[in-house]
């Protein structure tokens, strides 16, 4: 169902300040619309302060799985567990974790960025599994915003004019991919229905959970996936034995549910795509951490 976009009834200090994105390692291979590198100090902060290192990190609507990787690299579990549902997306990360990251690294830096040949890519049905990941990441990095549900279209202008080649960074893609395919050991990864991931885990006092759920935008679809039922979310989040946060949209309708369930919430400041201040929310058994 989606989220009511009606005002929230109640009004909180930002969480510190607006994070500086480009203080924070890039990467993730996508790049995506409500991306979380701005919460990266945040998450940080949140598994410091938990009494032990957790054993397994959960991240079940991952998509550009910054939060997770973050954990990875930085060996701040002792395992990340990434679910993500989007066939094409799952690709991506199935292909970079099962011995085939330098080889999509390799077709990247070699891949002659024309509109011909991206469209050629786009229209290609039938695909391999590398086939499937190399286009999920084509049309990741050309389409308007980095959408990439059915009915986005291209970049015309792009950044300082450069059209389809503005995201494309074929050299820096490369590199993060084959850096993830590194550490492809301390990451499992699911292509399946991140609720039913959280039911499964849900009674493990050593696991804990980074719920960042898709949604969307008056009525616009950013992903192939953006229809979940939020409140039942909160719901199956209640069961969970482990810590977990959540980041939503500051609404009345997420507010109200947090507060039915018993979970804390707080407001953090971010910059949205257009550069102007955004405020979501955190949501956890026990902020007090974010507060101090």
């Amino acid at each position: 169902m989606p989220l009511s976009t009606s005002q929230p009834t109640a009004q909180f200090s930002p969480l510190q300040q607006i994070v500086n994105v480009s203080s924070v390692p890039q990467r993730s291979p996508f790049r995506y619309p409500g991306g979380k590198t701005w919460l990266v100090p945040h998450l940080r902060r949140w598994l410091a302060s938990l009494p032990d290192k957790p054993k397994r990190f959960i991240e079940p609507f991952a998509g550009g799985g910054i939060a997770g990787l973050t954990v990875a690299f930085e060996e701040l579990a002792e395992r990340v567990i990434l679910v993500e549902l989007d066939r094409d997306v799952a690709a991506v990360w199935r292909t970079i974790l099962n011995e085939k990251g330098s080889k999509l690294a390799d077709r990247i830096l070699c891949f002659d960025l024309t509109i011909e040949n991206v469209k050629r890519v786009l229209t290609s049905y039938n695909r391999s599994l590398e086939d499937r990941a190399f286009a999920a990441l084509l049309r990741n990095r050309v389409q308007h915003g980095g959408i990439m549900a059915p009915g986005a279209s291209l970049m015309k202008k792009g950044e300082n004019g450069n059209g389809i080649s503005s995201r494309w960074y074929a050299d820096t893609l490369a590199k993060r991919i084959k850096a993830i395919a590194e550490i492809k050991k301390q990451i499992e990864f699911r292509n399946e229905d991140g609720l039913e991931t959280i039911r499964e885990y849900a009674r493990l006092t050593d696991s804990v959970f980074f719920v960042d759920p898709p949604y969307t935008i008056a009525g616009k679809r950013l992903y192939r996936h953006s229809e979940i039922d939020h409140e039942n979310l909160f719901k199956i989040m209640s069961t969970v034995k482990g810590d977990f946060l959540i980041t939503y949209d500051n609404t009345a309708d997420v507010e109200k549910w947090a507060d039915e369930y018993g979970f804390e919430y707080e407001t953090v400041a971010m910059k949205s795509r257009q550069n102007s201040n955004k405020f979501e929310l955190l949501i956890g058994r026990n902020l007090d951490w974010a507060r101090y």
